[in-house]
């Protein structure tokens, strides 16, 4: 039953997951527009961090870990808060949030080509290399209907730090898995985003203008949010999952988030949405789960991932 709960909880947080990151790409859409980007996200980690920190140590009884554990939980950190999600905020300066996510949405492609190009744990098959074709199909669909803004120099910049920040997201997720099974996920997040906070001070004093500073209603509301619910809330799930579940099925939240962020970019920001991009980024999704399908071919017998969950929600019942 203890584990059967556990998994149960372990898919509940991955749902939360979707939701929530989806609409995190508004808020910091919103907050960077009038807000320094690298700025508004050292706020954002200095405050959810070491809030968390400070909740397990005294009301979690959790114990200071060793140097050992600190030092992953700080790479683990760099990589994912201060490269993985403040580039992302910097990089929606210059293009949109929806943009932003489907880009991001790439991150399990990343995730397995880590494993079977650079680490080796296994090579590719058709299928996976099918889905990575189909993947970036879609994508070369999405930026046809920007052609216009590529004449920007800031815009291909934006794209070129999406990119680095998906990637780095991606090794760090590696990262936690590997070398972070043994720390509680809420103590880890965290840390994780304590350090990522400390990584971000030498980013906000090069790159940022504090002439841009307006603590506007919008910016308030978008960094209350992604604080507690973005940051606190969501991180703590992700962890969770990440500790619990495989990596190819926990990769499954970038099939949502990009939808929610592109709806909610349309809906509440104007952001461009017609058939055309609405077609690519279903192209794009499909790709991903094609190459999961063919991960999980490899290493479960022909289960995908889907499949798997299934099988998981039915014996939690």
């Amino acid at each position: 039953m203890t584990d059967s709960k556990n998994s149960l909880l372990a898919y509940l947080a991955l749902a939360a997951v979707c939701i929530i990151w989806g609409t995190t790409y508004l808020a910091l859409r919103v907050g960077v527009s009038q807000f320094p980007p690298f700025l508004f996200s050292l706020i954002r980690f200095s405050v959810a961090g070491p809030v968390l920190v400070l909740l397990m140590l005294t009301i979690g009884k959790q114990k200071w870990p060793d140097r050992k554990t600190l030092f992953n939980q700080a790479v683990s950190g760099i990589l994912m808060t201060t490269l993985g999600v403040a580039l992302v905020g910097w990089a929606e300066v210059y293009i949109s949030s929806g943009l932003a996510a489907v880009i991001c949405s790439v991150m399990p492609v990343w995730t397995i080509l880590i494993n079977v190009l650079i680490l080796k744990d296994e090579k590719p098959n058709w299928i996976i290399i099918t889905g990575v074709l189909t993947g970036l199909t879609g994508i070369v669909m999405i930026f046809s209907e920007h052609l216009a803004e590529f004449a920007n120099p800031l815009y291909i910049f934006g794209i070129v730090v999406t990119f680095a920040a998906n990637i780095s997201w991606a090794v760090g997720s590696i990262w936690v898995k590997k070398k972070n099974e043994n720390t509680d996920p809420f103590l880890g997040a965290g840390l994780q985003m304590s350090f990522g906070a400390i990584g971000l001070v030498p980013l906000t004093l090069l790159f940022d203008s504090y002439s841009k500073i307006q603590w506007t209603t919008e910016v308030v509301y978008a960094l209350t949010y992604i604080i507690v619910i973005g940051s606190m809330a969501a991180y703590v799930c992700y962890s969770y999952a990440i500790k619990k579940l495989p990596m190819t099925v926990v990769s499954l939240y970038a099939y949502i988030n990009p939808i929610v962020a592109v709806l909610l970019g349309w809906l509440l920001l104007n952001e461009k949405l017609n058939f055309h991009i609405a077609l690519a980024i279903l192209v794009t999704i499909a790709g991903i789960y094609i190459v999961n399908i063919g991960y999980r071919t490899k290493n479960s017998s022909g289960t995908s991932a889907l499949q798997s969950i299934g099988r998981r929600l039915k014996f939690s019942r």
